[in-house]
């Protein structure tokens, strides 16, 4: 998709369904944890102008979730009653901006880290910390995703959204409560984002490259990326860290079922193989309860958990 600004989005018209229509599909193949139900219906749309003929075909209360590369997401054994939009094949466009330079414009299906070396190849610094958020433009969006001391939203000029009607809206950070890892529309409209076009600063194009480099080892050396996750479980508490606490209580290495305490890095739940989404569930209280006894601390989960209990 080409695109020099957000607002390009709004150029595409109705079209023929083209896209993939499934009935009754597996989540697990579409969650990092490699877990989870099946869901109802789940849309992989060929372009944004199919996603805005689809969405109004839907009926109105039908529950409706968009998911990219399902990082932050469980889906329960029991599945999702709803209907799933995968963005991640198709709002793929990544451009700068015709009329500046410094604004890189990207669909809610590109990987984070594709923004950080993008921005890179084009001599803009500032994204390289994208490169250690596991996720996509639309979730981070979503959730206000943000490592090494900087969050998404602030660099956000605008975004671009859509309704159920399949009508898109530019919006900026005005439209949203906006905080630590939260991110809540003031409209009582709903609405899932598309794309959005975020601010860098000219700068060296090679340190740039060298420090995403640098992110990216430094992810690998301390994450357990040779297994099924989720990214980081909890959010950190104030003026904590969410893996030391659960470190702290000897959580390291505690298993139910297939869902294991990373040895690694104990904000992270890995898929030891065999792992049930409630087996992740699980897990998940069982931490968050264990911490709460062992040091007063209340563990708020960064992961997004939908669907029905088998």
């Amino acid at each position: 998709m080409n695109m020099s600004a957000s607002a390009n989005f709004a150029q595409a018209g109705p079209g023929k369904l083209r896209g993939e229509l499934r009935v009754e599909e597996p989540m697990s193949r579409h969650v990092s944890w490699r877990a989870g139900g099946c869901v109802k219906q789940f849309f992989k749309p060929a372009d944004l102008a199919e996603l805005q003929v689809f969405l109004p075909t839907l009926p109105r209360g039908e529950p409706l979730l968009f998911v990219g590369l399902g990082s932050n997401l469980l889906v329960r054994d029991g599945g999702f009653k709803g209907t799933i939009v995968l963005t991640t094949p198709t709002l793929h466009g990544l451009v700068l901006d015709a009329a500046d330079a410094t604004i890189v414009c990207a669909g809610a299906g590109v990987a984070s880290p594709h923004v950080a070396k993008f921005a890179a190849r084009h001599s803009l610094v500032a994204a390289e910390w994208l490169a250690g958020v596991p996720g996509t433009v639309g979730g981070a969006l979503a959730m206000n995703a943000g490592c090494y001391g900087t969050e998404t939203w602030e660099q956000v000029v605008d975004c671009t959204t859509i309704d159920r009607d399949g009508v898109l809206h530019t919006r900026t950070s005005a439209d949203f409560e906006i905080g630590y890892r939260h991110v809540a529309a003031k409209s009582v409209n709903e609405e899932w984002f598309v794309a959005a076009r975020f601010c860098f600063q000219p700068g060296d194009a090679s340190l740039a490259k060298a420090r995403i480099k640098e992110l990216l080892a430094k992810r690998m050396a301390s994450q357990p990326l040779d297994k099924p996750n989720a990214g980081s479980t909890f959010r950190n508490p104030p003026g904590d860290h969410a893996a030391r606490l659960i470190e702290s209580c000897g959580l390291k290495g505690c298993a139910i079922g297939g869902a294991q305490v990373s040895i690694k890095h104990a904000n992270f739940i890995i898929n030891t193989g065999t792992a049930s989404a409630a087996d992740i569930e699980n897990m998940i209280a069982h931490m968050q309860v264990t911490v709460k006894e062992k040091t007063g601390v209340e563990l708020v989960r960064e992961v997004k958990i939908v669907g029905d209990a088998r």
